[in-house]
């Protein structure tokens, strides 16, 4: 266990390493100096995290000269530093993705030794699979960008052997956002009086407010405020292969009040009694968790059943399939469409970066173009049509 001392202006660290031969305790110090832009409970949090991380050097035998580290040595405590940082799911892809691939090509060699020619040779090797992408290739090749990137951080190496400016890439064309139109979202809307209750509220909201999956699977009856028609977004739902389903905070951290229309509120009345009578049919065979969608014994429900069940009921009705997460693009898309400000966008959908939010221009700017070849293609046709009616259309 770390020990941290407060010293003026700095912090002493101070490790246990155990014990050597003769039983003496092996102690290393250490003494971290925090940016003077820091405040006093930033630069005590970020003492906590120095001496972590010095830790877990010690525990690797990295403190000292560093050139006898193999980089799958540093992998494993680069994991160790991201595992509290890293969302669950996203810690879970890193450390599948370091263990199953980046170790095995890359593991053996010293981190000291490591070269771009090597990250280069890793690309190339990603190039051979042809379950690679050139998307999904810059995306395996991040995480490994993202280790190189800390072992900088902690003086392990002077540059990353990583960067991009020193890679020749393949090249990746970027996704277009995909969105339902206004009348695709109308229709789809149109479509729902059919379906389940709990499967028309889903939908309902995930228009209506934005959010992700997974946000929309963790809404708990006690987050809805009926009085003044908000919800509030505390937590978000996911599932890690082989653990049961679990929440966490919303991306970003970002606990937000959405204001919804008093339809939304009425069909989530709805849906509360119909809850409340199904509890009282199953009895003790009813698990209250206070879910707004629920398995049919009350548990949380999958995020990916939400997903199935939406890409179903698209086929079902001959409307075109789009991933789940369309319905937020859309959301997003109609508020700037309805005169809406950017920042308000950005507030309502969670984005931490209005940088993120600012795609959506492209498809207002998209759609505007396409309104125009629309509108050129009505009046070329009503002008041919003028024409052979009198008689002028020429015949070549």
């Amino acid at each position: 266990m770390a020990s941290i001392r407060k010293r003026k202006n700095s912090y002493l660290i101070r490790i246990s390493c155990g014990y050597d031969t003769n039983g003496k305790q092996i102690v290393k110090y250490m003494t971290w100096k925090p940016d003077k832009e820091l405040t006093a409970k930033q630069a005590e949090k970020e003492a906590v995290r120095q001496a972590v991380i010095f830790e877990e050097q010690c525990k690797n035998g990295m403190t000292g000269t560093h050139k006898s580290i193999k980089f799958a040595d540093f992998c494993t405590m680069y994991l160790e530093i991201k595992r509290n940082i890293l969302a669950p799911r996203t810690y879970e892809y890193y450390n599948n993705l370091i263990n199953n691939l980046i170790v095995p090509v890359l593991g053996n060699i010293k981190l000291s030794e490591l070269k771009t020619t090597h990250i280069q040779q890793f690309i190339k090797y990603l190039q051979s699979s042809n379950n690679n992408s050139p998307a999904t290739i810059k995306r395996k090749l991040a995480v490994l960008q993202s280790i190189l990137k800390q072992a900088v951080k902690l003086d392990i190496i002077e540059s990353s052997p990583a960067n991009a400016d020193k890679l020749t890439l393949p090249k990746t064309v970027t996704p277009k956002t995909e969105i339902f139109s206004k009348q695709e979202a109308a229709e789809m809307l149109a479509c729902l009086e059919h379906e389940p209750l709990q499967f028309q509220v889903l939908i309902h909201l995930a228009i209506m407010t934005g959010c992700r999956l997974g946000e929309l699977a963790g809404l708990k009856f006690r987050d809805i405020d009926y009085q003044v028609n908000k919800i509030t977004v505390e937590r978000s739902a996911y599932k890690l292969s082989g653990q049961p389903i679990a929440t966490k905070a919303p991306k970003d951290n970002d606990i937000r009040t959405i204001t919804v229309s008093g339809h939304c509120i009425d069909l989530i009345k709805l849906l509360k009694a119909e809850k409340t009578e199904q509890a009282i049919i199953m009895g003790k065979a009813w698990h209250n968790g206070d879910w707004l969608f629920t398995q049919k014994n009350g548990d949380i429900i999958y995020p990916q059943t939400l997903s199935k069940q939406f890409s179903k009921f698209l086929e079902r009705n001959g409307l075109k399939h789009r991933k789940f997460h369309s319905l937020r693009h859309t959301s997003a898309t109609l508020l700037l469409y309805g005169g809406i400000n950017l920042k308000q966008v950005q507030e309502r959908l969670g984005h931490g970066n209005i940088s993120t939010t600012n795609k959506y221009l492209h498809c207002i700017a998209e759609a505007d173009e396409e309104a125009a070849v629309v509108l050129q293609n009505m009046l070329i046709t009503k002008k041919h049509i003028e024409k052979i009616e009198t008689g002028t259309e020429q015949t070549g």
